[in-house]
């Protein structure tokens, strides 16, 4: 049987941790940074773990994550 691709923005988007969970990147910090509270900028920091729902999607991009 052939290699499975893996979606190539999903590569770059997603990455897995040691246990085999997903990290992803938090949205809405590419611009007008100024409009947004700086609450939001502090806790928009760093990574943080995909939602259960959204895991069996990202997983099926990355068949060999």
């Amino acid at each position: 049987m052939s290699k499975l691709k893996s979606k190539s923005g999903a590569k770059k988007r997603f990455s897995l941790t040691g246990t085999g969970k997903i990290k992803r990147n938090h949205a809405g910090k590419r611009h007008n940074m100024r409009n947004r509270a700086p609450r939001m900028i502090r806790s928009a920091r760093g990574t943080t773990l995909l939602d259960k729902a959204d895991e069996g999607r990202v997983r099926r991009f990355i068949p060999y994550g």
